[in-house]
């Protein structure tokens, strides 16, 4: 569910009756108004307008909950985007751990089976991201942009910590961190737009790319 940061400044009831959770479902029909218009149009394709008619709304509700189409955007990822960086904080304390090259390995596994599952859970959110983050710059891509700069500079540095390893032998980690990142998001993509049914049969394809595209 998407979190607004911004709420009524006066909020009759009290929290968990039912004025606060009519509060709550009208945030989240909101949310996820934007996000399939979002889908299917790329966010800068979408007005604000747009969003409030399919959420079934008038446009100043919008503004209760959120402050622009950015704040918007950034809330439908936070979740995803936590669970991605919690995963590449754990990878990094494994592999500063690991002893041998299966302990790498299996760092990369984790990690590998954790974004399957937060692509599982957060399909949709995931795909927006997939979608919109080679997009140009705009103030509404801002946190799709900031995420995409922040999960590649991890990817960076886990990459370098194989090369510390002796897993890879490049002489530029940050090639190989590349070369992943890029197979991942194409196979994630096709996968969660439908064009192949079930995400979960081909988890081991994730784990092969992340464990052989840097061992």
């Amino acid at each position: 569910m998407a979190t607004p940061r911004k709420l009524p400044e006066k909020r009759p009831g009290k929290a968990g009756g039912k004025r606060d959770e009519n509060r709550k479902q009208r945030a989240e029909a909101i949310a996820q108004a934007g996000l399939g218009l979002f889908l299917e149009r790329g966010i800068e394709g979408v007005t604000i307008d747009e969003i409030a008619e399919r959420a079934g709304t008038a446009k100043g509700n919008f503004y209760r909950y959120f402050d622009d189409k950015a704040q918007l955007v950034e809330s439908l990822l936070l979740p995803m985007a936590r669970t991605t960086r919690s995963a590449m904080r754990k990878c990094g304390v494994d592999l500063a751990k690991a002893k041998t090259n299966q302990g790498v390995t299996d760092a990369y596994a984790s990690l590998a089976t954790t974004l399957i599952a937060s692509a599982v859970q957060y399909r949709d959110e995931v795909r927006l991201f997939l979608q919109e983050h080679r997009a140009p710059a705009t103030a509404a891509r801002a946190s799709v942009r900031a995420l995409s700069d922040e999960l590649q500079q991890g990817a960076f540095r886990l990459s370098q910590a194989a090369k510390d390893h002796g897993v890879i032998a490049v002489k530029d980690p940050r090639i190989s961190a590349l070369a992943v990142i890029g197979a991942i998001e194409h196979l994630a993509l096709v996968l969660l737009r439908g064009d192949i049914p079930d995400i979960l049969p081909l988890a081991e394809i994730f784990i092969a790319e992340f464990s052989n595209g840097t061992a």
